[in-house]
């Protein structure tokens, strides 16, 4: 076995941090490829009507309920008597919440009472960001989780 010698250490550090470096950049550059990071183009200007978009969205008392099985995802949009609610547009951007790669936007169907469309989904956490208009012009939007199984 050969002397271990400073030139050696010097090379065995360097090459370590060398790694860790190499590693943190590639992570760093994933992080900021893969997620858009925009919420709302201009907080400022989204916020001069929350208040007053918030308010008309708890008037209207709709509850927006998730199902994803059998390969199709199914909306229930209830109002406060549990009746399906009277929705004039709906549109649902699906999409994981660390990434933007995976986002789409299901044609749903009005049936049985809620929205449905077919629509594969592999297993983990996904983000429905749900945006309506009630038939009197009231617009509602909701973040929502949903949990497919493995």
């Amino acid at each position: 076995m050969a002397e271990l010698t400073g030139r050696h250490v010097l090379a065995i550090t360097v090459g370590a941090f060398g790694v860790i470096i190499a590693v943190n950049l590639f992570l760093a550059w994933s992080a900021v490829a893969t997620f858009p990071g925009v919420e709302v183009r201009n907080s400022y200007i989204a916020s001069q009507t929350f208040e007053a978009d918030r308010r008309a969205q708890r008037t209207l008392g709709w509850t927006v309920s998730p199902d994803y099985s059998d390969g199709r995802l199914r909306l229930a949009v209830t109002d406060t008597s549990g009746l399906p609610a009277k929705v004039g547009e709906l549109s649902v951007l699906v999409g994981r919440a660390t990434e933007a790669r995976e986002d789409r936007t299901p044609e749903l169907a009005f049936h049985n009472g809620g929205f449905e469309a077919p629509m594969e989904l592999a297993p983990g956490k996904w983000v429905l960001r749900v945006k309506a208009t009630a038939t009197d012009g009231t617009a509602f939007q909701q973040r929502l989780d949903l949990y497919v199984r493995g």
